[in-house]
């Protein structure tokens, strides 16, 4: 009889650490509405990004890591105000160096 209810209770003790475990693995049973298709959670301003803007980015997780659509998206969108950046200081270093010019 007492094997029995220690058999019992190792049981249950296994069933409730089991329990707690797909507790944390898979919550508390809340469901986010999907997104559409071809959406991305990923977000970025249209214009002016700034560094707390990249530290914010956030993707999406895919089996093999972050999705490489939305990557590419944020690369892409980088490279485009980098070089925007690059061509506004050129202008203006033109412009310092022609004002210079004209005042000697």
């Amino acid at each position: 009889m007492t094997t029995a209810l220690i058999y019992l209770l190792v049981m249950l003790l296994v069933a409730a650490v089991v329990f707690l475990l797909a507790s944390l693995v898979f919550g508390r049973g809340e469901e986010l509405a999907p997104l559409a298709p071809e959406s991305s959670p990923t977000r970025l301003p249209t214009d002016d990004i700034t560094s707390a803007d990249i530290g914010d980015v956030r993707f999406q997780v895919v089996v093999r890591g972050y999705k490489m659509s939305e990557v590419d998206w944020v690369m892409s969108r980088l490279g485009t105000e980098i070089d925007l950046l690059r061509a506004r200081v050129a202008e203006l270093e033109a412009e310092r160096a022609g004002s210079e010019v004209r005042r000697e």
